[in-house]
């Protein structure tokens, strides 16, 4: 199969390294123009010229904007006005007792991780509607569905997303838009290697932290190791593809075997 997205527009937000890197690096590399966005202006050019280096001919465009808010927001639509593909990758997390976290910490995991993809929903779908063409996918996780009791916060947000995707594929019925949740798994970024360290302790070398994370953190995963984050980036590419046209209002996962439910 070769999926060929040139002449197409993609944003993904939060992708100045981990996931949202690779997703950016993998839709350069089937001719994409993408847009790469971070918070922080220096590091969103880091990320570019790495991401340059990686996939020579890609083309980039840098968003320096905090898109969880309506001011960032309106910054990526204005430097992106227009696009084929939106990559909702953008999010946090962190581990903490579930009985001390504090409202404000609710209203930002759930402004960051669910709110801000809601809004650039809202701004690019209809121009997608227009063209009859359009890809929309939010980064969920196996979270969302078999939440973790020390991070009850974020599993809340990827449970969200997937209402957040089914209903907008609803609203895209009929059109040459696509819809989709890309449940993920735990995966090798720097973000959840000080995550790992922090459950586990940091006497360890990596190679057994990560044994160690799984066998008694994450146990229900088949694959028993942390995912790349070019294993998840295949999946998005591919649904951002012409050759998944017929998928859509889906929950798909790339999540190492975690989850044992049935996803609808």
């Amino acid at each position: 199969m070769r999926i060929d997205l040139t002449g197409r527009t993609a944003l993904v937000t939060g992708s100045t390294q981990g996931i949202g890197a690779a997703i950016a690096g993998g839709l350069a590399e089937a001719g994409a123009r993408v847009g790469v966005n971070g918070r922080d202006k220096e590091r969103v050019d880091a990320a570019i010229r790495q991401l340059r280096e990686e996939v020579p001919h890609g083309d980039f465009v840098a968003i320096a904007a905090d898109v969880s808010s309506e001011e960032g927001a309106a910054t990526a639509l204005d430097a992106l006005p227009e696009v084929d593909v939106l990559i909702n990758n953008l999010g946090v997390f962190g581990s903490q007792d579930p009985l001390a976290i504090t409202d404000e910490e609710w209203r930002r995991y759930f402004d960051v991780n669910v709110l801000a993809a809601v809004r650039l929903t809202r701004a690019y779908m209809p121009r997608m509607m227009e063209n009859d063409w359009g890809r929309i996918q939010y980064i969920s996780s196996e979270s969302a569905v078999t939440i973790p009791e020390e991070m009850i916060h974020y599993g809340m947000t990827k449970t969200a997303l997937l209402a957040v995707g089914r209903g907008f594929a609803k609203k895209a019925a009929g059109t040459g838009v696509t819809v989709n949740s890309v449940l993920v798994g735990p995966t090798r970024t720097a973000g959840v290697e000080e995550f790992v360290y922090g459950l586990v302790g940091r006497d360890l070398p990596w190679e057994e932290a990560e044994r160690v994370f799984m066998r008694e953190h994450r146990p229900q995963s088949l694959l028993r190791r942390l995912i790349l984050p070019e294993e998840i980036a295949n999946m998005v590419v591919y649904l951002s593809s012409d050759q998944a046209s017929a998928t859509t209002g889906g929950a798909l996962r790339v999540d190492g075997g975690c989850v044992d439910s049935v996803i609808p």
